[in-house]
């Protein structure tokens, strides 16, 4: 029998088991013929969506605290975001900015460039998702430097294409079977909960043991770091780390990449993360919540780095004018009040979420910035044993009463809701989080 949680619009409401009849069809025929590459963490089955709400084939209600893996920033079917894709795709729908020229790409271009980090001249390359940004940014950080080498983080998520994977350390799944990859040195990614005091321990041994022993400083074309870890456990380092990256970099002349795909765009409270830690960097890669969720990404680097020639990088689809007409309408709405609607709910979540260690004995810690927001599931609190089992039982039980959220690292949960949730689906999103840790403990 089916829970009915509420009949609110902004909220859940579960009218069938779960998954429901219709539900159960789909993904009958969905594991006969889909990639077993995919990984699905429930059974949703999603119909239609709007703001931070979505409805099943069953039509049942769900409130969407992963908003499509931080892509959906302005909610569901915007309808600014939807007018502009309908303006847009009423006077033509591709031309491949790469041959010839339309104004919508250097519009998105300027503005871009007018919001990333760095009051310096800047040139933009487009492409369709967050990976090949990051190939885009490793290709021209070889191509300036003439260096065929790249530091990374243990934890980190870049992509799946061959580049993109090289620099990923996040799970081993994911390497698997695919070697050789591009020659990287990763690096141990700051986490304050499990190394207190240990944030400058990957600088010390990158420059007392590495750079003496098997990797010469000036063979590395770039250090690429998320500014915030999303895949790796939404851990949020100290400003003193990032500042220590950029003087590594500047000190053996490295690039430095910010890869901003889920972290950027409004999602921690100001428009990239890198804000936050005072640290700019040479090259930043943007996707994800760019364009609310139509396909587009941007490599974005200092004008006098991306000093490639015609035909050295394209993309047929890169920069496709729909996903550029939506992009504008994204940003259009970060500036007009999102971005400052995920720093206040995301500090109200916080304050209430900061006792939960103390409340619940299998929560070790809280941590985030905004609505990019991380809670790490243990065994035991004193010896902060990981607790995936626990995680993704938490991460079941809150799709069985209506919140949608999703794992990262080991054995935490992310909280990356659209940027325009309110207070209530705020507190509906704790409250069926306590009662789902309570059941837990």
């Amino acid at each position: 029998m089916a829970t009915e949680v509420s009949v609110h619009a902004q909220l859940p409401n579960l009218v069938t088991s779960l998954p429901g009849p219709e539900a159960k069809k789909i993904i009958e025929r969905d594991s006969a013929l889909l990639s077993p590459s995919y990984t699905r963490c429930y059974p949703l089955v999603i119909k239609r969506g709007e703001g931070a709400i979505v409805e099943d084939v069953d039509g049942n209600r769900f409130l969407d605290f992963n908003a499509g893996i931080a892509v959906a920033a302005t909610g569901h079917s915007h309808p600014r975001v939807l007018r502009a894709i309908e303006e847009q795709a009423s006077e033509f729908l591709h031309m491949s900015g790469t041959d010839f020229y339309y104004e919508g790409m250097v519009r998105l271009a300027e503005k871009l460039a007018a919001i990333t980090p760095g009051a310096f001249p800047k040139r933009v390359y487009f492409g369709n998702s967050g990976a090949e940004a990051v190939e885009a940014a490793i290709k021209m950080a070889r191509y300036h430097t003439g260096r065929e080498r790249f530091i990374a983080f243990l934890g980190s998520f870049h992509g799946r294409t061959m580049g993109a994977l090289s620099l990923t350390g996040s799970k081993v799944v994911q390497r698997r079977g695919f070697h050789p990859n591009l020659p990287v040195q990763h690096l141990p990614y700051p986490d304050s909960y499990r190394s207190p005091g240990g944030e400058l321990e990957p600088i010390r041994l990158l420059e007392d043991t590495l750079f003496k022993t098997i990797l010469p400083p000036d063979e590395v074309a770039a250090i690429i770091v998320e500014p915030v870890q999303g895949e790796g456990g939404y851990l949020v380092p100290s400003a003193r780390f990032h500042a220590e990256l950029r003087r590594v970099a500047d000190k053996h002349g490295m690039l430095l990449i910010h890869d901003e795909v889920q972290s950027g765009m409004g999602r921690t409270g100001k428009m990239f993360a890198s804000e936050h830690f005072g640290v700019t960097p040479d090259i930043i890669t943007v996707a994800k919540g760019i364009a609310s969720g139509m396909p587009l990404s941007a490599t974005v680097a200092r004008a006098e780095i991306m000093n490639w020639g015609p035909g050295a990088h394209a993309s047929t689809f890169g920069g496709n004018p729909v996903s550029i007409a939506a992009a504008l309408a994204t940003i259009a709405l970060l500036e007009e009040g999102l971005i400052e609607n995920a720093a206040r709910i995301g500090t109200y979540l916080m304050d209430r979420m900061r006792q939960w260690p103390a409340r619940f004995r299998h929560v070790g810690d809280v941590r985030g910035l905004g609505l990019m927001i991380g809670v790490e599931i243990v065994r035991d609190q004193q010896t902060k044993e990981r607790a995936p089992d626990l995680r993704d039982k938490l991460e079941f039980l809150a799709f069985e009463r209506g919140l949608l959220i999703l794992g990262c690292g080991p054995n935490s949960i992310r909280l990356c809701p659209p940027l325009m949730i309110n207070h209530e689906q705020a507190d509906f999103a704790i409250e069926t989080l306590e009662q789902c840790l309570a059941i837990l403990n």
